[in-house]
């Protein structure tokens, strides 16, 4: 059946302003040519996972979906009847003498769970949790014009619960290269202060870090295309940045006539942000956006640009049903596009945060959404909280 994507995208709903796509001009995708031992025994023990065999994996990869449905899995029938269990990763790669002048950095969208990560037997850091993505640098362990080695231990001991996680490095990996001065991860933020028909003042955030010992003058530049890839506005920044330090700095604009972000028309903005010392690019970083207004009132409900909007929403879990959890676009695309066949415009998601993969896909499709979130301290309470997505470049809460 054939679908026409852009009227799919326009009849869904956007609450606020937050998840982008975002990506560097230098960024590489680091999913291919792994290998994996795997030990789907509950209790981790090192020898015997020493002892399987390697076997080469593509990445974004989901273990468990891969094992035989199994009634005394631990996982239970909540988590499928599938195992998981304990696995180690590795990639060898090669690196140019170009790059040695370079900052390299690893990005994991996602690992399910309780990954720690060696670089030449370095260890670079663990991340317990299975859906936050995370980055480390590379560059002081790296060989150039040699053979390096990564390894990612990952260990999915159930139950932990009570539906399908998947197992293993089941989103994208990701190998960045920047210069001396650069943007920080996840280091931009843009806000629609005044959004109107007629005008809109955009407000953007960015942090820049200098990895030099000295003070160095930065100019940041910053151009914003409209979807039709015309430049609507130039913001140019100049300031010195002083020895191993990170600065944020805002910048505010006008935009004339703003193509808003709607129902009909889920018109998306992007911000091409490039970092120059002495007149040398040191780094390209990418922010889409989109330009609207919204607000609640406790009597008519929910407005986007001034229009009453019902919301009507399901819940949806991250995994792709009988494909796993490895993240896979086009199955993302299809589950939209049903739920859009249903008369769905807002998804509450069950019941962790997805990464910019699926808030991307989301924000095109001009989807709503809502994450529940479980505050633990003294007493344990669920609230429910709002994730903006598709207008600027962090996530933030209400």
């Amino acid at each position: 059946m054939k679908t026409n994507r852009k009227m799919l995208a326009g009849t869904c709903l956007l609450l606020a302003s937050v998840l982008t796509l975002q990506a560097q001009s230098t960024r590489e995708s680091f999913d291919n040519d792994w290998q994996i031992q795997l030990d789907t025994a509950n209790i981790y023990v090192p020898s015997r996972l020493e002892s399987k065999p390697w076997v080469s994996v593509q990445l974004p990869h989901d273990w468990s979906i891969e094992q035989p449905f199994d009634q005394y899995s631990p996982s239970t029938n909540g988590g499928a009847s599938l195992r998981g269990g304990t696995a180690m990763y590795k990639k060898e790669f090669t690196l140019p003498a170009s790059d040695k002048d370079k900052h390299l950095f690893i990005d994991f969208d996602g690992v399910y769970m309780n990954s720690t990560v060696w670089i030449n037997g370095h260890q670079l850091g663990t991340r317990p949790n299975g859906y936050i993505s995370f980055q480390y640098e590379l560059t002081p362990y790296l060989k150039f014009g040699a053979k390096n080695e990564i390894k990612v231990l990952v260990h999915n001991h159930q139950p932990n619960s009570r539906w399908y996680s998947g197992s293993g490095i089941y989103r994208n990996v990701w190998l960045e290269k920047k210069g001396d001065v650069y943007v920080e991860h996840y280091g931009t933020y843009i806000t629609t202060p005044e959004v109107s028909s007629s005008q809109a003042t955009i407000k953007l955030q960015t942090k820049v870090k200098n990895t030099l010992d000295r003070s160095v003058p930065v100019e940041v530049k910053t151009v914003i295309f409209d979807d039709d890839k015309r430049v609507v506005k130039i913001l140019t920044d100049k300031f010195t940045l002083a020895a191993g330090q990170l600065l944020e700095r805002s910048k505010e604009a006008p935009i004339t006539a703003p193509k808003l972000w709607s129902l009909e028309t889920p018109h998306l903005y992007k911000a091409v942000t490039e970092v120059y010392r002495g007149g040398k690019k040191e780094d390209t970083y990418t922010t889409s956006f989109g330009i609207r207004s919204f607000h609640f009132d406790r009597e008519k409900g929910f407005f986007l640009n001034g229009k009453s909007i019902k919301i009507i929403g399901v819940c949806m879990h991250h995994d792709m049903g009988a494909l796993g959890s490895a993240v896979n676009y086009r199955a993302m695309e299809r589950q939209l596009q049903i739920l859009k066949d249903m008369g769905i415009n807002g998804i509450r998601t069950s019941h962790n945060p997805r990464h910019l993969s699926g808030w991307s896909s989301v924000t095109r499709w001009a989807l709503s959404s809502w994450m529940k979130r479980l505050i633990c301290g003294r007493k344990r309470k669920t609230i429910l909280t709002i994730i903006c997505i598709g207008i600027s470049g962090t996530i933030k809460t209400w």
